[in-house]
């Protein structure tokens, strides 16, 4: 079992992908390649302890995975602490500031999964009750970790898997075939890494997120994506939002459907047994 290097966000920051200080979470080091160095910005429920085993979701930041940062998924991080799971919002490399492709983000994205599970006697996690979720690209690592084989990284514990239980996915780019989005930077080996066309027996419980209007995932592609997980007996659920665009779904954008998303990944979650339906009842009529 790795050793937990565990740093409070009050204290200085160590060189990383990204600088930033997200506040109230516990920062572990999950990863490092070369100089880089891969925080999880953890945020734990109140009262929680080491031996607790709670479900817990590590969520992968949107950006085109050219940049963006872990802040993103801060709110929906405190909302399923405060709702009593373990809630982790990741860094992984990305093509501005580590000249990466879209392959280093599922490695990292992989990496992420798979040292929440074997750390999870120290973290206070169910290393059986471990989601992935995600936004736009970010929504593509966490679908990627769910569906694609292979795309390990070299050196790690391949006997601890890297597949997530659950899947919570905003607006996803879950299609990379010539259709879909993201063709162009992965190529020839494209349904290595699209998670559309990987979709097979044992896919993870999942739930979509996506608007009507969204210019770079189609409708299309969102019941497409459904109907593929339904034929091999997975759980999926998709909501779509009318005239929404890409992003909706963030705290504080045009529409405020941010509500309505949370409380609909809450009832997803109680339906797994990961959270408690009167709790998530309670704090979603606030």
């Amino acid at each position: 079992m790795k050793q937990i290097i565990s740093i409070l966000c009050t204290l200085p920051f160590v060189a990383s992908a990204q600088v930033v200080k997200l506040e109230g979470a516990k920062i572990h080091q999950y990863k490092q390649v070369g100089d880089t160095k891969l925080f999880l910005h953890v945020y734990n429920p109140k009262g929680h302890k080491g031996s607790d085993q709670r479900p817990a979701i590590v969520f992968f930041f949107g950006g085109g995975w050219n940049g963006g940062t872990p802040k993103q998924f801060e709110p929906h991080c405190n909302h399923l602490a405060r709702q009593g799971m373990v809630a982790i919002t990741a860094e992984y490399r990305v093509k501005s500031r580590n000249k990466t492709t879209p392959f280093e983000c599922v490695k990292d994205g992989k990496s992420a999964i798979r040292w929440v599970r074997e750390n999870a006697d120290q973290l206070g996690v169910d290393a059986k009750r471990v989601a992935a979720g995600g936004g736009s690209a970010g929504g593509h690592v966490a679908a990627a970790t769910g569906n694609c084989p292979g795309l390990e990284e070299k050196g790690e514990n391949l006997k601890i898997s890297s597949k997530p239980d659950a899947l919570v996915l905003f607006n996803p780019v879950y299609d990379n075939s010539s259709k879909g989005f993201g063709h162009d930077r992965v190529k020839a080996r494209w349904k290595e890494i699209s998670p559309m066309h990987n979709i097979s027996k044992g896919a993870p419980p999942t739930i979509v997120f996506l608007g009507t209007k969204d210019k770079l995932i189609p409708v299309d592609t969102g019941q497409e994506y459904d109907r593929r997980m339904k034929a091999v007996g997975s759980q999926s659920k998709l909501h779509l939002y009318k005239d929404a665009t890409h992003g909706f779904f963030n705290k504080g954008k045009k529409g405020d459907h941010y509500p309505d998303t949370i409380q609909k990944m809450d009832k997803f979650l109680v339906s797994l047994g990961w959270l408690k339906g009167a709790v998530a009842k309670k704090k979603n009529s606030k």
